[in-house]
């Protein structure tokens, strides 16, 4: 059974439901996966730091390590073709050189901007409050959590947002350094068993307002 790939902006964002049980003849390969992953990285960041990291949980190894610490959400575990750890990277300016010097190869920013940009940002950085970066790196790591549930929609597949988790010891548990490495969801993904549920949504009147 092969996932039916989609590019109907309209059909991806009514069609994604939150599915617990998946068909487990289903499998993504590690091509299929990485195109996945690729189009959530379009996600945009903070500065474009794109500190989110992702930890692919497919083998049986890997989720027997995850069981024990997401016991409330074992059907998405053992069913899913993957459970994907979503992380915030804390250290996300050490990749600046990088992200900002790729852009000057590639003719998207000329090299003294990039030079004035580093320079500035390695000063915000230097003095930027634990508490402000780690929240900055939890709403990008959302964005990006969001972009994949939709990349994946796109190519055929289901997903569902999962926060019950012991937070404090995934990272270790898979052998990240948990003082850098924040964790901000899980996400299962996967071909649905069956129809997933429609659920009601509340009226813009009731959530929105122009002033």
């Amino acid at each position: 059974m092969n996932a039916t790939r989609t590019n109907d902006f309209n059909s991806i964002i009514t069609g994604r439901r939150s599915v617990r049980k998946y068909d487990t003849s289903v499998k993504i390969s590690k091509e299929e996966m990485t195109e996945i992953l690729t189009e959530t990285t379009l996600a945009p960041s903070s500065v474009n730091m794109q500190p989110w990291r992702f930890l692919v949980i497919e083998s049986a190894e890997g989720k027997a390590k995850l069981a024990p610490i997401a016991r409330f959400n074992q059907v998405q575990v053992e069913t899913s073709a993957a459970v994907i750890a979503v992380f915030g990277d804390l250290n996300n300016f050490d990749y600046a050189e990088q992200i900002y010097g790729t852009a000057v190869e590639r003719g998207l920013m000329p090299q003294d901007v990039k030079e004035n940009q580093l320079t500035r940002l390695a000063s915000h950085f230097a003095t930027l409050p634990a508490d402000v970066n780690r929240e900055t790196v939890m709403i990008d790591g959302a964005l990006a959590s969001m972009q994949l549930m939709l990349a994946a929609r796109a190519h055929g597949y289901d997903t569902n947002p999962i926060g019950g988790f012991e937070k404090d010891q995934i990272a270790e548990v898979f052998g990240m350094d948990k003082d850098r490495y924040i964790p901000v969801m899980l996400i299962s993904i996967g071909k649905a068993d069956g129809e997933g549920y429609a659920s009601v949504r509340l009226p813009i009147d009731t959530i929105a307002e122009w002033k």
